[in-house]
Parts: structure tokens; sequence; C-alpha cells
């Protein structure tokens, strides 16, 4: 008998729906609210009045393009954690009452894991074990895969994430929010002319709290200097930024695989869309010997098909929630 999923992410601002038939993606309908560009950054309570607006019409689409009627379903799985919790209850609370009248189901995914379990949607997918470096605006870990598909934490961020570090800077420099993609896109017009300070973090761990202060005084004491400072180096200081956040990244990854042993290495998250964390991995791994993958873009920022072949993975072993499962803001790993 074929296994059809429907999966549903609403953990921040974009709603998703996909369907997933016999372990294969056949739709990933994505809205991404673009309401909290002008509040530069996510507004809970607009993003959750957002997802009820857009739940509806977004798993119809994904209903229709996988070429399914909603009573052809077996299961429906939902991210139930971590994130913001408004926007949670609203997928949380449609799946189950959807599920409940369709007398199947649910199944309740972890999404920082389903990031890690993109890798599992398109070939090539990585040998067990392998190391996956998850970024993203709220996590940055690296996550070991073991060859039964559990996880170990090898390290994570003490403070803020390497997302944030992009969209504070980006807000620092007047970029729109989300700050990530302008940031990307400058950089590749500019060189890292300039320092700023890598942290000394002990172990795997990460931190970005201290970059983001170094970052507010380099350019509030240019400015005092140069008031048009900003203008002027826009796509250095971009160049600049990424560079140190890509760096600091990599070291902890590239100290993570010799501890390992692992050459098999991915990376996962919204900040696994930059074009410069990107090439540096392709560049590191063809120096090091590592065998390494990447997601394709619609599947690095948040989107259902992770879900979706998450909860594939949990259906065949017969791992499904109760009716009385809620939500979790902060869901543990």
């Amino acid at each position: 008998m074929s296994i059809k999923i429907l999966a549903i992410e609403s953990s921040c601002d974009d709603t998703s729906a996909s369907v997933i038939i016999d372990a294969k993606i056949c739709s990933n309908v994505v809205s991404t609210q673009e309401i909290h560009e002008k509040y530069g950054g996510v507004v809970p309570e607009a993003a959750s009045r957002q997802h009820q607006i857009s739940i509806l019409p977004v798993i119809k689409a994904a209903l229709d393009k996988a070429g399914i009627d909603k009573s052809d379903l077996n299961a429906i799985a939902f991210t139930r954690g971590p994130g913001l919790l408004g926007s949670l209850i609203v997928g949380v609370s449609f799946a189950k009452s959807m599920a409940m009248a369709l007398n199947i189901p649910i199944i309740e995914v972890h999404h920082m894991k389903a990031h890690v379990l993109a890798h599992f949607i398109e070939d090539p997918i990585p040998a067990l074990p392998f190391l996956c470096l998850t970024v993203s605006g709220g996590h940055t870990q690296i996550v070991k895969v073991n060859k039964d598909k559990s996880m170990d934490i090898l390290g994570k961020t003490l403070d803020d994430a390497a997302g944030e570090a992009f969209d504070k800077t980006g807000k620092m420099l007047g970029l729109p929010y989300p700050a990530g993609p302008h940031i990307d896109r400058a950089a590749k017009l500019g060189s890292a002319k300039f320092e700023f300070p890598e942290p000394k973090v002990d172990d795997l761990n990460f931190s970005f709290s201290g970059l983001k202060t170094a970052i507010l005084y380099f350019i509030r004491d240019n400015i005092k200097e140069n008031p048009k400072f900003i203008d002027e180096n826009m796509n250095d200081i971009c160049a600049s930024v990424q560079a140190r956040i890509i760096s600091i990244l990599m070291n902890k990854l590239k100290k993570a695989a010799t501890q390992t042993g692992i050459k098999e290495i991915s990376i996962a998250g919204g900040v696994s869309a930059n074009s410069g964390l990107r090439k540096v991995l392709t560049d590191t791994g063809l120096d090091l010997g590592w065998n390494t993958y990447i997601p394709k873009f619609e599947y690095c920022t948040d989107n259902a098909a992770m879900i979706a072949m998450t909860a594939h993975f949990k259906y065949v072993k017969g791992e499904f929630a109760k009716q009385d499962i809620t939500p979790a803001a902060r869901l543990p790993f």
C-alpha cells in the first residue's frame, strides 16, 4: 500500500504544505509573509494571523499539485517545534482537526531535525554516519547523524545564531529584512578588506554575540569620521562580515570532521542558501577529501517538504502522536 502523507510547516513566518507519496515529494507549496519587512523582523502576532489566512489555500494547492484528494491521505504531519508559539498553534491545530475528521493518524516533527533530514529528499544522499552544519536565524549547531538516523548535537551556539548575525548586521546597514540575501548579493561585488574578530569558544560550540558587537562599534566609529562610510563601502562591509561568519562556521566544522573522522559533510537550514558558504564548503571538501552535500535552495529555508520526508521515516516506524499533543516553542532536540 502506498504511503501518502500531508505535511504542514508553520514554525515562523512561512506557511507551507507538502505531499509525499512513498518517500517521493510530489508537491511543496510555500506562502511567504512580506508584512514583516517594514518592521525589520518577524512580528509574532502578525505571523500567526497570516498563517490562519494562508493555511487552507496552501494545503489545497499542495493536494492539487500532487494530484490527490484529502481522502487518499494516510497521515498528516506537522511541525511541533521549535518556533513561534502562535505560528505553531495554527499548524498543529489544523493538522489535528483535519486528521480527526479523516480518521487518520498524526505525526509530530522536530523542525531542526527535519532540516537535517532534508538531505534524503533527493540524490545524492549522504552516507551514514554524516555531519550536518545546521544554520538558520534561530539555530547554529553541528549534528552527527548516526547509522539509524538518530542524531547527536556535537556543538551549538551559546548565544546568537549565524542567521541573527546576518540580520542584525543588515539592520545596522539599513538593508531590508531578511538581510541575509541582500548581504550575500552585495558581498559578491566587494572584497573582505575589513577585519572582524573570531570568537574564542571551547569545543565545537559557537558564539556570535561578540561579533555583532564588534560590527556595531566598527560601523559607529567609522560613521563618526565619515557620515557616508556605509554608502561608500557597503559591498566591502558585507563581504567582510560574510567572510568572518563563514570562517567561524567552517573552522568548527573542520574541527568536528577531524575529531570524528567523518568525511561525509553537509549543511542545512536557511543560511545554507548563502552562496559564499556553499562555495567555501565545496572548496574545503575538495581540499580535505570530503564528500559534501548541499540541499536545493527550496529545501534550505523553512518548507514542508523536509517535514514530509521526516514524517515518512516516522510513519514506517509507526511513530504516531496522540490527539492531546501540543506545540512546543522550545522543543528540545
